[in-house]
């Protein structure tokens, strides 16, 4: 069991890429790290992985996607641990269809079920345990093809396909203002990170960057001391705009 002052933190999607960086990274430093991850087989592999570097890793049973899934999850939180320090809301999807620049309304849905309204559903399941925390960060894996004011300038770097993963990430940096606003007046810093380009399963490994240089963000606003921001969009070089 974990000391009263280990820091205990959820990571979503964290069985691989760069939701499994940020686990380990965070685990490096000594807290004890839970693997969100709907598939059993692959959340225990990530776990014991970790496991063998000296880490405090445990697979936790979570379908972002199924309000019963997070119920029970957060229940097995509290009951093991009683409160949770750091969330890092990194699962995230992007369609196939959306990748050849012609998403259907339900590619839409998906997207949005899985980039926004996962992110919305588990954080307001774990906040009781994160308001227990002494001081606890919140952390949505956001993108840079959330910024609309990238996207709004004439010579936008940003690619005009991936229109419904674009948006629901825009939709979640307004999410995380939301949130930041809610618990001003508490203990938690909640924040938006934008890990790059980075060459994972979701778009067939075609980024330039690592998913470690992809955890760069995310990790460091998941231990920000309480000087730090909330209600911000940030990559690894600093602020991001809207």
């Amino acid at each position: 069991m974990p000391t009263p002052s280990t820091k205990i933190a959820l990571v979503t999607g964290a069985n691989k890429g760069i939701g499994f960086e940020i686990a380990r990274r965070l685990a490096e430093q000594g807290m004890t790290v839970l693997i969100g991850a709907r598939d059993r087989e692959r959340g225990q592999a990530a776990a014991e992985k970790l496991k063998q570097k000296g880490c405090d890793a445990r697979y936790l049973p979570l379908d972002v996607t199924r309000e019963e899934s997070i119920a029970a999850a957060a229940a097995k939180v509290e009951l093991e641990f009683g409160r949770l320090d750091v969330l890092v809301n990194n699962a995230g999807m992007l369609h196939k269809d959306d990748r050849r620049g012609a998403p259907s309304l339900v590619a839409f849905r998906e997207t949005y079920e899985t980039n926004l309204f996962a992110p919305y559903a588990v954080t307001s399941a774990f906040l009781p345990l994160l308001k227990k925390a002494t001081a606890a960060r919140i952390v949505n894996v956001s993108s840079g093809l959330g910024s609309i004011n990238l996207h709004s300038q004439p010579r936008s770097p940003l690619s005009t396909s991936c229109v419904a993963y674009a948006t629901s990430k825009s939709a979640l940096n307004a999410l995380t203002v939301h949130f930041a606003r809610q618990l001003r007046d508490t203990n938690i810093k909640v924040n938006a990170a934008a890990p790059g380009h980075c060459a994972t399963d979701m778009n067939d490994h075609a980024g330039p960057r690592t998913p470690v240089q992809g955890s760069n963000a995310p990790v460091h606003l998941a231990t920000i001391d309480d000087n730090g921001p909330t209600g911000g969009f940030f990559d690894e070089d600093g602020p991001l705009p809207w």
